[in-house]
C-alpha cells in the first residue's frame, strides 16, 4: 500500500488498525530486502525472496526461559532415568508418561506447563518421526506371521476370534485363517494349512515375541524358542527370527496384513453359522485379492509373484501332525479336563493317566498306546462330551442312575427316544441292549428295525432279549405273511390282549375280553 498506491504510514495504520511503528518496521524491512537483492551480488537470493514474501516472525532463540530452569531440567531427566532402569527391569508397561511427570513435577511444587514439559522431554530424548528402510527380499526367503482379534457372530452369539495372518515380504501374498485362540495347537495348525495352501515354505519365517514362538527371554534382547516352534521349523526346514520387543514395525507387512484382511473381509459381513464357513469366507476374500494387481510390483498381482517364488521355496511336505500332546489324569466321572471342558473316557480307567493329542477341533485319549476315545473339541468353558458307552460298566450294576445321567441326554437322539418309549421301567434290560450294540457293533438302525417287526406282533412286550433276536436273525425274512389275513389279523388281536392281561388287573376288561 506503501510503495504501490503512495499511501502514508499513517494513513495505512488508520485502515489496517496496526501500531505506527509497527507498519515503518514492516516497510523498512521490505525496503531493505528489495535493496539487497538489486544491488548486492554473491547474496542468496532465494533466502531474501523467501524473507519478502513469508509471514513476520518472532525471534525467540535468545529468549530466557523463565520457568523451564536448569533444575527443572534435572528433575525431568530424573524421572527418564527412572524409565530406563524399568525397562531394564523387564515393566516397560509400568514408566511414566509425560503426563505422569508434569503431575510429579507439579506435586512437587514446580510452576510449569504441560506442553512445556513435553517439549523439554522431546529435546532431552531427541525424539523424532521414525524413517522407514526400504528393503529387497530375494525369492522364497521371508515370510511373516502375527495374530489379531476379529469379532463375529456366529450362529447369532458374538465372539471374539482370532486371526492368523500370513504375508509373503516379496510378493505379498496374504493369507488368514480364524481359530478360537491363539493357543499352541492353533499356531501349528495355521502354519501347516498355509504351507499346504502354497505347497512349500519360505526359508524364514519372522515372528513378533508372542507367547506361542517365545518360551522366555534371555537377557534383553535374546529370546529362547517354544518346543513347538523348535519342531515346526525343523520339520519344515525354516530359520526363524524374531522383532525386537515393541518393535512391530520390523515386520511391517503382517502388520498390515491383519488390518487389511480384518477391514476387506469382516467390515463388510459379520453374521456367520459357523467357524468353517466364516473361514470359507476369509479365504475367497484372500483369493480375490492376491489375484488384484499391485502398482509397487510393475502390476504384477500377489499370486504371480509367488508362483515366481515357487522354485525357490522349500519342498512341500505332509502336513505337520499339530497337537499338542499332555497327560491328564481321570476323574472320579471317569472324565479329564482339557482346556476347562471335560471329556468320557472308558469308566475303567478311573485315576488313570491318559495320554491325550490335543487338536484345535479335536482331541483323542490314548491309553498304553491303544486309543480309547475320541471327541470333538468344545469352545468355552465347564462344557461336558460324554459317551454313554463309556459308562456300560458302571450303569449295569447302578441303572438306576441312568434316568438323569448326561450321558443319556448326550447320547444320539434315536437312543434316547427308544429308552423313553419302551425302557423307562426296565433300566436294567436298556443297559443290556447297549451292551449288545457295543459288543457287536450293532447300528441304532438296526435296533429301530427289529422295533418296528415287535410292535407289529406285539406292540406292549418290547425286550431287550428279544431285540437282539431279531437282530442276531436279520437275515430271515417275513415277506411271505399276508398282513391283510383274518387269522393273523385275529391273532395279532389275542396276542395284544394277552399282553395287556399279563400287565393289568384283568377286571378291567369285559367279560367277552376275558373269555376271548
Amino acid at each position: 500500500m506503501h510503495i504501490r498506491d503512495g499511501k502514508s504510514q499513517r494513513e495505512i495504520a488508520r485502515i489496517t488498525g496496526r501500531d505506527r511503528k509497527t507498519i515503518r518496521k514492516y516497510i523498512r524491512e521490505y525496503e531493505e530486502s528489495r535493496r539487497n537483492l538489486i544491488e548486492c551480488e554473491g547474496v542468496d537470493a532465494e533466502e531474501i525472496v523467501s524473507s519478502i514474501v513469508e509471514n513476520p516472525k518472532y525471534d525467540t532463540s535468545n529468549r530466557e526461559k523463565k520457568k523451564l530452569t536448569d533444575a527443572v531440567v534435572n528433575r525431568i531427566k530424573f524421572y527418564l532415568d527412572e524409565n530406563e532402569k524399568r525397562i531394564d527391569m523387564g515393566i516397560r508397561k509400568q514408566i511414566r508418561k509425560k503426563i505422569d511427570i508434569h503431575e510429579a513435577l507439579v506435586e512437587e511444587g514446580i510452576d510449569i506447563g504441560y506442553t512445556t514439559v513435553c517439549q523439554a522431554v522431546t529435546k532431552i530424548l531427541n525424539e523424532s518421526k521414525e524413517a522407514f528402510i526400504r528393503c529387497e527380499y530375494n525369492p522364497g526367503d521371508t515370510c511373516e506371521f502375527d495374530w489379531g482379534e476379529v469379532k463375529l457372530l456366529i450362529d447369532g452369539t458374538l465372539i471374539t476370534l482370532h486371526m492368523a495372518a500370513f504375508c509373503t515380504a516379496r510378493g505379498n501374498y496374504r493369507f488368514g485363517r480364524l481359530y478360537a485362540n491363539e493357543k499352541t495347537e492353533s499356531f501349528l495348525e495355521a502354519h501347516a494349512e498355509f504351507f499346504s495352501h502354497i505347497k512349500g515354505n519360505h526359508r524364514t519365517m519372522v515372528y513378533d515375541n508372542m507367547r506361542t514362538a517365545v518360551k522366555k527371554f534371555v537377557g534383553r534382547h535374546e529370546k529362547e524358542p517354544t518346543e513347538a516352534l523348535l519342531k515346526i521349523s525343523m520339520y519344515y526346514c525354516y530359520q526363524y527370527r524374531f522383532c525386537n520387543a515393541y518393535s512391530g514395525n520390523e515386520k511391517g507387512h503382517v502388520e498390515k496384513t491383519v488390518d487389511y484382511l480384518r477391514g476387506k473381509a469382516f467390515a463388510r459381513r459379520l453374521d456367520f453359522s459357523s467357524i468353517e464357513e466364516a473361514n470359507g469366507y476369509l479365504l475367497q476374500v484372500c483369493n480375490k485379492l492376491n489375484d488384484k494387481e499391485q502398482k509397487a510390483m510393475e502390476n504384477k498381482t500377489a499370486a504371480q509373484m509367488l508362483e515366481e517364488e515357487r522354485d525357490y521355496l522349500m519342498p512341500s511336505l505332509p502336513p505337520f501332525d499339530c497337537a499338542v500332546v499332555r497327560n491328564y489324569r481321570v476323574n472320579k466321572y471317569s472324565t479329564i479336563n482339557v482346556d476347562g471342558c471335560f471329556y468320557s473316557v472308558p469308566d475303567n480307567c478311573v485315576d488313570k493317566l491318559v495320554l491325550t493329542k490335543v487338536y484345535t477341533g479335536k482331541i483323542i485319549i490314548f491309553y498304553e498306546g491303544q486309543k480309547l476315545a475320541q471327541h470333538t473339541k468344545l469352545l468355552g468353558y465347564g462344557k461336558w462330551s460324554l459317551d454313554i458307552n463309556h459308562y456300560l460298566s458302571t450303569l449295569k450294576k447302578k441303572p438306576g442312575a441312568l434316568t438323569n445321567s448326561l450321558a443319556l441326554q448326550q447320547a444320539h437322539t434315536k437312543i434316547s427316544n427308544l429308552y423313553e418309549k419302551h425302557f423307562t421301567t426296565n433300566k436294567r434290560d436298556f443297559v443290556e441292549l447297549l451292551l449288545f450294540m457295543k459288543d457287536y457293533d450293532v447300528s441304532i438302525e438296526l435296533i429301530e428295525s427289529a422295533v418296528a417287526k415287535l410292535l407289529l406282533i406285539n406292540p406292549v412286550d418290547i425286550s431287550a432279549d428279544k431285540i437282539k433276536l431279531l437282530c442276531t436273525n436279520c437275515d430271515s425274512t417275513d415277506s411271505t405273511i399276508n398282513r391283510q389275513d383274518e387269522i393273523y389279523k385275529n391273532s395279532r388281536n389275542i396276542l395284544n390282549l394277552y399282553g395287556q392281561l399279563l400287565n393289568a388287573d384283568s377286571d378291567n376288561f369285559s367279560d367277552e375280553e376275558v373269555a376271548l
